[in-house]
């Protein structure tokens, strides 16, 4: 599917006619957005900007040089954006190319970031003259969600810290819940700096209009705050976890010592009852009328001393 934002009649106009390659110059278009396209499209689209559109392969590779560089006629930036998945996230790379000011934009999937880019250009296209201004409102966009992403992670920390707080038994589906905050906030970590190199790169550009770069000063000094944000939630996951590991050791070490407390108690009985099932000819209980009863009581006296004591040291 292709999408061309058309500068016509003092308004952005949306369009999908490939035809309008054949009739428009690159001063007509500002934005040509592409998901999943078909054969047909990519090359009605490398014809018209005479520009060659990477492929999933070179647009997934994480070297610094894939996330920005310029050639002669050209500006690419390859970029990975969160798709939601259940309780989870898929990362989906977008590539990004800017050639005689016009944005080109090719993605597999729907994202919120360009609906919403989308929306504010229809709004107020006067603040979007070029591509390349369209292009750093789009990654403005998209830090505002990562931005929610992270606030959304450190209020799920907070709320297992409250429940380890208050008692919450510690069981495998608590384990889980902190290994599946760790991958995300892994996931979002990533994703964060590799924004960061994006803009990185803009920054060391000559090519961007002047007055693009105090908006990326802002958006740098954003990243880095999301970034310590991200390390001190994946700290503090960490603690949670060593306390939880804690938690569970004193559990199992407190039914551990419920067992040997209970072995040592019963230990006297234990040895009483084994001296009198030995099989002696002399044993002059066996003969006594109150033998049993004198064994019996034996046992639960001994027990009884052994609890009484442990209970005095307070052991128990």
């Amino acid at each position: 599917m292709i999408t061309i934002y058309l500068k016509q009649y003092n308004k952005i106009v949306r369009n999908a006619d490939l035809k309008l390659f054949d009739e428009l110059g690159y001063d007509d278009i500002l934005w040509i957005d592409m998901v999943s396209p078909s054969l047909k499209e990519q090359k009605a689209v490398e014809n018209f900007m005479e520009i060659n559109l990477l492929t999933r392969q070179q647009v997934e590779e994480i070297e610094s040089t894939s996330k920005y560089s310029e050639t002669e006629n050209a500006i690419i930036s390859n970029s990975n954006f969160f798709v939601p998945v259940n309780e989870t996230f898929n990362v989906e790379p977008v590539s990004f190319i800017i050639a005689e000011g016009v944005l080109v934009s090719v993605r597999n999937s729907e994202f919120r970031t360009f609906n919403e880019a989308a929306k504010r250009l229809q709004m107020n296209y006067r603040a979007y003259p070029t591509g390349y201004h369209l292009l750093i409102s789009i990654l403005e966009v998209r830090i505002d969600f990562d931005a929610d992403l992270v606030e959304m992670i450190s209020r799920q920390i907070a709320a297992l810290s409250k429940d380890l707080t208050l008692g919450v038994k510690v069981d495998v589906e608590v384990i889980k819940r902190i290994n599946y905050l760790q991958e995300n906030t892994m996931l979002i970590r990533e994703n964060i700096f590799d924004r960061q190199r994006v803009l990185s790169g803009i920054l060391r550009s000559e090519r961007f209009p002047n007055d693009i770069y105090p908006r990326l000063q802002l958006m740098i000094k954003d990243v880095n705050s999301l970034i310590n944000h991200a390390d001190f939630s994946f700290e503090r996951l960490d603690y949670i976890q060593d306390t939880a590991l804690g938690l569970i050791t004193i559990e199992q070490n407190n039914i551990v010592k419920i067992f040997s407390v209970a072995a040592v108690i019963f230990l006297p009985a234990t040895l009483i009852a084994s001296i009198y099932g030995m099989n002696f000819r002399f044993m002059p209980e066996l003969e006594w009328r109150y033998g049993y009863l004198f064994a019996i009581g034996l046992m639960l006296f001994v027990s009884i001393g052994v609890y009484i004591f442990f209970k005095l040291k307070k052991w128990l």
